[in-house]
């Protein structure tokens, strides 16, 4: 019960502002990803199955969010 009564308001509305702001940075990524490439990415990766590309976009979200995380928590 100390655990809970040692959680603050400020703490819980920063935690989820936060998690929201990251989450709106990734979508911004997406769109600007997306806008850049060539081609449609959903297509290659949905119906042409292309294996390279999705694993490349997901270490590409993988590294973008390590790098916002790691601005937000400075």
């Amino acid at each position: 019960m100390e655990y809970f009564s040692a959680i603050q308001a400020a703490e819980l509305i920063s935690t989820v502002f936060y998690t929201f702001v990251g989450v709106a940075l990734m979508g911004v990524v997406w769109k600007v990803i997306d806008w850049l490439t060539p081609f449609p990415i959903m297509k290659e990766i949905e119906q042409d199955q292309n294996m390279a590309l999705a694993v490349l976009i997901g270490f590409l979200f993988l590294s973008i969010s390590i790098i916002i995380a790691a601005v937000i928590l400075s």
